[in-house]
């Protein structure tokens, strides 16, 4: 993303205080070179610190100003593919450890939440609802297998006046409640970790944009104003890879999402459109998503584009997403709009593979990137220091490249959203 596509966003407004990060200037050495300061990046920096190993996090902009920091800030358990589909894909034992790894993740956000005392406006509950009634029964039939085939009994099935009473509209029918899923002010979490990962023994350098690499026995990480040597390097850049290494950009299209927040609502409006303050996703394929912020706005996530460049206008390109569900708030103020850029693949699942004996990478959550992208920095500690099996369990899982690579993937994902965005507007 450009830094013309840089807007003031609610996360940005109300993030913690935070430290600047100086720029690499020099020649630096390091057990570990992290490229990127997003979630997957802060966590690899944090555990491998925590193991012992000499790390140095580069990051082009600032901690947390990718997506990171932009993201509708929902933590909940599961894959965008069916735990009956991995079994297809990987077997039943690879599919049921995924299924373990994706509650894993959820808790290991919690849990480095309270470690480090993370002050990131932490709310229980994540709500995912039909948008049409046609979906309702599918919607309860992924709650009964996940309860009799998984045996999860954290999830529960919530029939269509139930979730018109959560939520206040007549718009939205059955749904799936996460009782242990979460959602947070994503950029405090962010910095969060940064804190954490320093003060661990990690070394961060914001405004150090990296040109290029080499891998090897001699392998360097190199920018405009200096350069690292490592033994490994971590590749945790997601949408924002860009051109840094061809032979991975093809398994990931970067698309850019929404985001706009209300001005603070009374406390009788907040319940009566988010009852119990819960986090919302629906089932369109351009999802809308929802939640309060810790000071009562109304975070409102919907719409996407798939060029290199925002609408002129955000708040106007996402309010009429709101408005179809809740037409009372067509008077209250939007205060910001922003957008971010994430990493999707063409099967939906989290991209993991070592490229070269000591080049790792993780890319492409497809909109789990809060908790699997903490999970796969993890993932990637435990793999340097030898313990490969967790990570390969995701490198088991084929992401398949974009037809014709990063030249033609833009038109045939257009194509196929347009198409989809036609199915959740008719069908």
């Amino acid at each position: 993303m450009s830094l013309n596509n840089f807007q003031p966003s609610y996360y940005v407004a109300s993030a913690n205080d935070r430290p600047d990060y100086p720029a690499l200037i020099g020649e630096q050495q390091a057990d570990i070179c992290i490229i990127g300061a997003g979630y997957t990046g802060l966590s690899a920096a944090l555990h491998l610190a925590e193991k012992g190993y000499s790390v140095i996090l580069l990051e082009s902009e600032t901690v947390g100003w990718g997506a990171s920091g932009r993201n509708g800030g929902q933590v909940c358990p599961g894959h965008n593919m069916g735990h009956a589909e991995l079994i297809k894909k990987v077997g039943q034992s690879a599919a049921d450890s995924l299924w373990q790894s994706s509650l894993e993740s959820v808790q290991l956000v919690k849990d480095l939440i309270e470690q480090h005392q993370i002050s990131c406006d932490l709310k229980q509950g994540v709500m995912h609802v039909s948008a049409k009634p046609g979906h309702v029964s599918e919607m309860r039939e992924s709650v009964e297998y996940k309860q009799r085939v998984l045996g999860y009994d954290k999830i529960r099935f919530v029939p269509d006046s139930e979730v018109q009473a959560m939520l206040g509209t007549n718009r939205y029918f059955g749904g799936e409640y996460w009782e242990e899923g979460v959602h947070l002010h994503p950029l405090n979490y962010a910095l969060g970790l940064a804190s954490a990962a320093t003060k661990a023994g990690a070394i961060i350098h914001e405004h150090s944009r990296v040109t290029g690499y080499t891998t090897g026995k001699d392998a360097e990480v190199r920018t405009d104003t200096g350069v690292v040597k490592a033994k490994y390097i971590l590749l945790a850049c997601n949408g924002y890879l860009g051109k840094l290494e061809p032979r991975i950009a093809g398994k990931i299209m970067p698309i850019n999402n929404f985001i706009i927040a209300t001005e603070p609502l009374s406390e009788e409006l907040c319940r009566k459109i988010n009852r119990d303050d819960v986090a919302v996703a629906d089932s369109r394929f351009v999802i809308n998503y929802f939640k309060l912020s810790g000071d009562n706005r109304l975070l409102w996530g919907g719409g996407e584009n798939y060029s290199s460049r925002f609408p002129n206008d955000i708040p106007a390109f996402v309010r009429p997403y709101m408005l179809q569900f809740y037409p009372e708030l067509k008077d209250v103020k939007i205060d910001y709009g922003w957008g971010g850029t994430l990493a999707i693949t063409l099967n939906r699942m989290p991209h993991f593979d070592r490229i070269d004996d000591n080049l790792f990478v993780a890319q492409g959550y497809s909109g789990h990137g809060v908790a699997l992208a903490t999970l796969g920095g993890k993932l990637m500690a435990e793999a340097i220091s030898g313990s490969v099996e967790r990570f390969d369990l995701f490198t088991r899982v084929p992401t398949p490249t974009f037809p014709g690579g990063t030249l033609l993937r833009w038109p045939g994902l257009v194509a196929g959203m347009l198409y989809y965005s036609m199915r959740d507007r008719f069908l």
